[in-house]
């Protein structure tokens, strides 16, 4: 790391601890050349996600929109919060995995409901619903029979 006092790049680190929030790693460092200290900060470099929409448009990934459609369909249901965030983390984890820059919506929607039908059935349902946009009772109760089939 070179030095912000006198450019040299012989520095060393004196203690590393993480951060406050647990997203990066603060190091003291020492330069060999001046004995000035500084702080400074590693962070994990992430791949910025963009999702493919319906109409071809492009937008930043954003967790919000998951986390929202998730509550709406585990609205009054009998769902401890924490296994609604274990779900969304879940969920996270495997967009993630993919390592790809751009993402459709529909491989998002996808590995929701998925995770949805381990949660809680009726959750599920909600979620296909909307996101299969349903036209009639017919493709209702043809998602429904999938579900008891199983």
């Amino acid at each position: 790391m070179k030095c912000p006092y006198c450019s040299n790049r012989d520095t060393r680190v004196i203690d590393s601890r993480p951060s406050e929030d647990g997203s990066s790693i603060r190091r003291r460092r020492c330069c060999d050349e001046c004995g000035k200290r500084f702080t400074t900060y590693e962070k994990v470099e992430t791949i910025p996600l963009l999702v493919i929409k319906k109409d071809s448009n492009r937008e930043q990934y954003d967790r919000s929109k998951i986390e929202a459609g998730i509550l709406s369909a585990c609205y009054k249901r009998p769902i401890p919060t924490d296994a609604i965030q274990r779900t969304i983390e879940k969920i996270e984890t495997e967009i993630f995995k993919r390592e790809e820059k751009e993402i459709p919506t529909s491989v998002i929607g996808e590995i929701v409901m998925e995770n949805l039908k381990e949660l809680d059935e009726v959750a599920y349902v909600r979620f296909a619903s909307i996101y299969r946009e349903f036209k009639d009772v017919n493709t209702f109760m043809a998602e429904i029979k999938k579900i008891l089939e199983k």
